[in-house]
């Protein structure tokens, strides 16, 4: 038996938590892939997972195998990939986390001009607004804008991304338009619920950052969500230039205090530090990276 399949059956029951999920990855059967895990177990002379009837978890022990054994798979897929990509094109999977807004309307375009070049890579992309876990979750790389927090994940730039404050004519004929950002004290203003601090927003005033508290009724998780309210008239938005780039050219929004933008947003993909990229995935990071209307500042 393969020890390469052992290890490889191992780290994916380990990451899915599932003998059921590890089989269906590597097309075996539940019952094949248990016995991987036991024959590697016995020749290694420790337990590395805790089972029960509902229930797979690593112990001590296993938790040190995958951390090591991880880089070394990792390291032979792109051995072979490299020797295959010689005399074939890209091929094989590219899991990708992106938000939900972003990813449909500035991420699917750039992909599907992707898969149009290499038609033998599969791409999976799933929509969140949450900041899911790459290494635990199986993401091979995740789209994030905003600050970028997590010190263990790698970080490519791919573009950058300004903050527009908006409201819809409705609203500002209704409460007056506020002449500077200050005056948003006595607004109706959308929390952003994924921002470290949603009740403060920042503005470049006179060269200086400075913070200016806002409140409101309305905590939203989703940018395009922000914009949409904010179109209908409730309340006061401050959305990424993406989100509400199409309602301030037809006049549906319309952009305050212009003039004291803050730093733009980074655009970044994230991915593993301790994962060697494959080639197919460096391929695709490259092609973000190239790709101008991806992080475009049309507004």
């Amino acid at each position: 038996m393969d020890k390469i399949d052992r290890m490889r059956a191992f780290a994916l029951v380990a990451k899915n938590a599932s003998f059921t999920v590890a089989a269906h990855r590597m097309g075996r059967s539940a019952r094949l892939v248990s016995k991987y895990v036991a024959d590697l177990e016995s020749a290694l002379g420790v337990q590395l997972l805790n089972r029960t009837t509902r229930s797979v978890s690593l112990t001590d022990a296993g938790a040190t195998y995958l951390a090591l054994c991880e880089p070394l798979l990792d390291g032979f897929d792109e051995l072979e990939e490299r020797v295959r990509n010689e005399q074939t094109s890209l091929r094989g999977t590219i899991h990708i986390s992106a938000p939900t807004g972003f990813g449909a309307l500035r991420l699917t375009p750039s992909l599907a001009r992707f898969g149009a070049k290499h038609p033998n890579v599969e791409l999976d992309l799933q929509f969140s607004d949450r900041r899911v876990s790459i290494v635990e979750e199986g993401f091979d790389l995740a789209i994030r804008i905003g600050p970028m927090r997590d010190s263990s994940l790698k970080v490519r730039q791919l573009g950058r991304m300004p903050l527009v404050v908006c409201a819809s004519p409705a609203y500002l004929e209704r409460t007056g338009t506020p002449c500077h950002p200050q005056a948003l004290a006595a607004h109706e203003c959308i929390l952003d619920g994924n921002m470290t601090q949603p009740t403060v927003w920042r503005f470049n005033i006179d060269g200086q950052e400075e913070a200016v508290p806002v409140s409101g009724r309305f905590r939203m998780n989703a940018p395009a969500g922000s914009a949409r309210l904010a179109a209908a008239g409730v309340a006061v938005a401050r959305c990424p230039a993406y989100t509400v780039s199409d309602a301030l050219k037809s006049g549906d929004l319309v952009e305050l205090f212009g003039e004291y933008r803050v730093s733009p947003y980074v655009v970044a993909a994230l991915f593993p530090q301790n994962r060697r990229l494959t080639t197919r995935v460096r391929a695709l990071i490259d092609h973000l990276v190239d790709d101008t209307a991806l992080c475009s500042d049309d507004v």
